[in-house]
């Protein structure tokens, strides 16, 4: 049987951490942001974790 290629669009997207948690970038730090406020950029900055929900789809996607 062959194997089950990974996302593409989702490995560029995604990263496993360690112990095993998905985390992706946060939305709104491209462009336009002299209207936002340095405190909002500079959190946008942090990555976050996936929610419990897409969890098992994203997983699937990367081949985990």
């Amino acid at each position: 049987m062959p194997k089950q290629k990974t996302h593409s669009g989702a490995k560029k997207r995604f990263k496993v951490t360690g112990s095993g948690k998905i985390t992706h970038e946060q939305a709104n730090r491209r462009h336009l942001l002299e209207g936002k406020r340095s405190k909002r950029t500079r959190k946008l900055m942090l990555d976050e974790t996936v929610s419990p929900a897409d969890v098992k789809k994203v997983k699937r996607l990367l081949g985990k």
